[in-house]
């Protein structure tokens, strides 16, 4: 075809969208379809504008660079899918998308005008740590149907179901009394003894005298439905709730295949129908999750040796180890002690040829392991310790705490920390029902989308690094490697399950089969 007459096409295709094409892009996308047939050239074009749709665009005006990657992708072989079948994601290669109130969605990084995240964080990152926390719940819990504005042609009836989300800046500004009112803020305690409620425009007492708790840890820094009345410089709570949740499937319905978890994909594998089939085809699929690992112990070694003997028919997908990896830290001996646990444990993979050959092994260091204190996200432990064991196992990953896994279509956070334990510690209110205590706190994580959302005192977190402990959108599992008994709970169809700690729970763990989505309690028995 002419180019002119190409250049019309192109123009007019992209024109239709209500995108328009800098001339060095029209330039390119003319050479690039030059010699392409008549017949084909529809489909190719809308093919193309629908990869540069999936991009982050910062305007319609769309330059050389975005359509080089559109062409690209279009141009990639269906059989590039299989590269993104399995992959550990840690920590600190996760993307960083900020919420943007005025244009309604997630922008990425480079396209703010936000540093890139440093270790030794400023106090600009302490601030936005909280902020970014606040806004994505803010924008969830402004789509939620009961915070919904009604249609003006609406049902009168309807109206009255509808709450209002007001602000601090809202009720100090007030001279009367205001009754009735929902504020969504931070829980502080700003002075010994005397709670406030914090949001990006002010602070406010609270008088918690009355206040009834719904499910759910409330903890010091956490964000909070606060429903009550005001006067005299008081905000007097009724009732705590938590901001709702929500299915990924709606989140990503609002934002489009953007890819929040990251990996090698463009956007989001939820999207792709390969990786889906692949998925329900390899039936045989399976994860095994332990904590606790304690290489230092004979009886965990042995209990290993059992677990191995029994898989070795049928060797599981990947084994996922959390740490600690020795029972207790061993001060100045402790590096040198885990490096040879570690070789025992090659040696004892080594024993199975089937599992040495077809598993993986992915290590997610615990809080007391060798590494730099106690703050989030932990990276991986030291290769120096880890080296000789890489060589006698190849197929084996030592991650960073938390971590992502993604998995054909499906998304999975491992995460090891006693987080229930510091929860309880730190309530504000500890519920009535101690029996409930996985219930009340699945539904604080997922509600707070965030996985410690404990005071930075509590759980230190890298400031500049807090956003690769969001959990959200929701994933498809949750692992909380925690001491607290095991547990398996879904909510908001997210997966939460705790394989306990191997050695305390008498040898308890959990396997996971992606094809059908459900996981099994196992335990070790003693022969």
């Amino acid at each position: 075809m002419e180019p002119e007459r190409l250049r019309r096409r192109l123009s007019s295709a992209f024109r239709l969208r209500g995108l328009v094409l800098r001339p060095d892009a029209l330039k390119y996308l003319t050479e690039a379809f030059q010699s392409t047939s008549e017949g084909e050239l529809d489909e190719i074009i809308e093919n193309v504008i629908d990869a540069v749709e999936k991009q982050p665009l910062s305007s319609n005006m769309i330059e050389q660079p975005l359509v080089e990657a559109a062409v690209q992708e279009c141009s990639r072989a269906p059989d590039e899918a299989i590269e993104n079948v399995f992959n550990i994601i840690g920590a600190f290669d996760i993307p960083r998308f900020i919420y943007n109130s005025e244009r309604k969605k997630f922008l990425p990084l480079s396209m703010t005008d936000l540093p890139r995240p440093s270790l030794f964080g400023t106090a600009r990152d302490k601030a936005e740590l909280f902020r970014e926390r606040y806004s994505i719940l803010q924008q969830r819990t402004h789509r939620h149907e009961l915070f919904t504005p009604s249609p003006v042609d609406a049902h009168p009836d309807d109206s009255k179901n509808k709450f209002q989300l007001k602000t601090v800046e809202t009720l100090l500004g007030s001279p009367a009394k205001v009754g009735e009112v929902i504020v969504l803020g931070m829980i502080t305690q700003l002075k010994e003894g005397k709670f406030f409620l914090e949001d990006p425009t002010g602070v406010v007492q609270l008088d918690l005298s009355k206040a009834q708790f719904h499910s759910g840890l409330y903890t010091e820094s956490s964000f909070v439905l606060a429903e009550g009345w005001y006067e005299d410089e008081v905000f007097h709570v009724n009732a705590f709730g938590f901001p709702p949740t929500e299915p990924s499937a709606t989140t990503r319905a609002f934002y489009g295949n953007i890819n929040f978890f990251g990996g090698p994909s463009s956007t989001s594998v939820k999207a792709s129908a390969k990786l889906k089939q692949l998925e329900q085809e390899n039936e045989d699929a399976m994860f095994v999750f332990v904590s606790d690992v304690w290489l230092d112990q004979a009886e965990v070694l042995e209990k290993l040796h059992m677990m191995f003997s029994g898989y070795s028919s049928a060797p599981p997908t990947c084994f996922f180890f959390c740490g600690n990896f020795s029972s207790a830290p061993y001060g100045k001996n402790q590096i040198q002690s885990l490096k040879g646990s570690l070789k025992a444990l090659a040696d004892i993979i080594c024993e199975y040829p089937s599992i040495h050959q077809s598993s993986r092994f992915v290590f997610v260091p615990g809080p007391e392991d060798p590494g730099p204190g106690s703050i989030l996200p932990r990276p991986p432990l030291a290769e120096n310790i880890t080296q000789e064991f890489r060589q006698l196992v190849p197929f084996s990953v030592f991650t960073t705490n938390p971590c992502r896994v993604q998995y054909c279509t499906q998304e999975i956070i491992i995460f090891r920390e006693d987080l229930v334990n510091k929860m309880c510690r730190n309530c504000v209110r500890f519920p009535s029902s101690t029996m409930d205590i996985p219930n009340h706190f699945v539904k604080t994580i997922l509600s707070q989308g965030h996985l410690s959302p404990l005071p930075l005192y509590v759980s230190p977190v890298f400031w500049a690094y807090d956003y690769s402990l969001r959990v959200y959108p929701l994933p498809d599992v949750l692992v909380t490697a925690d001491k607290h008994d095991p547990f398996s709970v879904t909510s908001s169809e997210c997966l939460c399950i705790n394989p306990g700690s191997f050695p305390r729970s008498g040898f308890c763990f959990k396997v996971f089969y992606p094809s059908n989505k459900t996981v099994e309690d196992s335990k070790l028995q003693g022969l």
